[in-house]
C-alpha cells in the first residue's frame, strides 16, 4: 500500500509543507510561505498536477488550530482528501 503523507511545519514567520511518499522515502512536491492559505492553496495546486487526490494529513507536533487549520482548510478546498 502506497501511504502518502502532507507533512506541515510552523515556525514564527513561516509555514512550510511537503507531501512525501514514504514507501519510496521521497519528497512529491513541497511548498513555503507566510500565509497559510496561500500555501495550502499551492499545494494543492502541485498536488493536482502529480495526480494526487487523497493523502494522509501529518500535523507534526502542532495543534490543529491557526495557521495549520487555515493550510488544511485551504488543501481540502483545493481538492485534497484526508
Amino acid at each position: 500500500m502506497r501511504t502518502i503523507r502532507l507533512s506541515v511545519y510552523r515556525s514564527n514567520k513561516f509555514i512550510y509543507a511537503q507531501i512525501i511518499d514514504d514507501s519510496k522515502a521521497e519528497t512529491l512536491v513541497a511548498t513555503f510561505g507566510r500565509d497559510a492559505a496561500k500555501v495550502g492553496e499551492e499545494i494543492a495546486a502541485k498536488a493536482a498536477k502529480k495526480k494526487i487526490k487523497e493523502i494522509f494529513f501529518d500535523k507534526g507536533r502542532f495543534k490543529y488550530h491557526g495557521k495549520v487549520k487555515v493550510l488544511a482548510e485551504a488543501a481540502r478546498k483545493g481538492g485534497l482528501k484526508f
